[in-house]
């Protein structure tokens, strides 16, 4: 599963009760006038109407509720004594502008309700939604992108079923927002194409190590290097161990009862720095019943509080599962996670990916690759 974002999509609905106030408003004003002496002067409450309404409704709406506010103004005993014949045409002309603002509103808001769409859909080919399960692997993840309005930055994860069992992987690209996508969208694909062909994790992250290095080559007049921290997992099909193997990421954390642990595999350098053989050492570790995975970016581990403290994860975690009664699930520990740390944190100043997995022996069927 992939947690709902804290926000919605790109277009926003006005709520019903918005849609009453300029009408409110007219049949509070008119009701005030016909009962307050002639001298009062609410003229102006009746010319600020029509282009409010422009900011809520459509130019048709406006352009009623527009004729409603002139026919008002030309009835004796709704008319402020002030109003002349000149004035009554000056509110006729606020009220036509207002239906042309309400048009030029209403275009461009479509606009960019189909342009956001069609930005979400593509963004949503690169970084998909982990699914509920993977074989016999329950799943869940987490994305949060520091650019305003993006949806996909510099981080990913992915959780694959192949020949081999089931491969994760959870990465950090140099750099966050748009800029990054199209090197999130080249590692993605490295990943799902090696862990088909790769017996083993070295080989794969030797295959992410080589496509960012063609992405440096062809970058042109982009960034000089690319470069990415990467923890690769696998979990052979009777769930009984995972292998990691490291790139220069933070360690995964285990949850095994209400204890919390770093599984911290020999790293190897960054996937395209050229600081050497990218060759990372796996780390086979044995599972029990329940135990869960938790593979993060640094954007968690980096967020700061006011005073400039870094979110300490692996302590705030431990501290949540020593609580009674709460069950450290895939979908539930990364909820903790990020409302725990936005709680702690002045924002987001990072992008953010969470993966949560839990191996559920005889869970799921393994299929046949072969």
């Amino acid at each position: 599963m992939t947690v709902p974002a804290p926000y919605g999509g790109v277009r926003a609905e006005v709520p019903r009760q918005l849609w009453l106030v300029p009408w409110v408003l007219l049949g509070v004003t008119a009701l005030v006038q016909s009962l307050v002496p002639g001298w009062v002067e609410l003229g102006f409450v009746f010319a600020a109407l029509p282009p409010l309404t422009g900011l809520i409704y459509g130019p048709w709406r406006t352009a009623a509720l527009g004729a409603a506010t002139v026919g008002l103004l030309m009835l004796p005993v709704t008319r402020p004594g002030h109003i002349g014949d000149a004035d009554l045409g000056a509110v006729a002309a606020i009220a036509l502008f207002s239906v042309l603002v309400a048009w030029v509103r209403g275009r461009y808001g479509r606009e960019l309700t189909r342009v956001g769409t069609v930005a979400e859909a593509a963004q949503h080919a690169v970084l998909p939604p982990v699914a509920d399960r993977v074989g016999p692997l329950a799943c869940a993840g987490l994305y949060r992108a520091a650019q305003v309005a993006a949806l996909v930055g510099g981080d990913l994860y992915d959780v694959r079923e192949g020949p081999y069992g089931v491969r994760a992987l959870v990465a950090d690209v140099q750099g966050h927002g748009l800029a990054a996508v199209g090197t999130v969208a080249s590692l993605l694909g490295t990943f799902r194409e090696a862990l088909l062909d790769e017996p083993e994790l070295s080989g794969v992250a030797l295959r992410l190590d080589r496509r960012l290095r063609i992405e440096t080559a062809n970058a042109g007049d982009g960034p000089s290097e690319l470069f990415a921290t990467a923890v690769l997992l696998e979990f052979p099909p009777d769930m009984g161990s995972v292998r990691l193997a490291s790139c220069g990421h933070p360690p995964v954390l285990l949850l095994r009862g209400g204890a919390v642990r770093e599984l911290a595999a020999e790293p190897a350098p960054p996937l395209g720095l050229g600081l050497g053989p990218v060759e990372p050492e796996p780390l086979t570790v044995r599972l029990a019943e329940g135990d869960v995975l938790l593979g993060y970016t640094d954007g968690v581990t980096e967020a700061r509080d006011a005073s400039g403290a870094f979110y300490p994860l692996e302590s705030r975690l431990a501290r949540r599962c020593a609580g009674r009664g709460w069950q450290a699930g895939p979908g539930a520990l990364v909820e903790f996670v990020w409302e725990d740390m936005t709680r702690f944190a002045r924002g987001v100043e990072d992008d953010v990916a969470l993966l949560a997995l839990r191996p559920e022996r005889g869970g799921g069927v393994v299929r046949s690759f072969r």
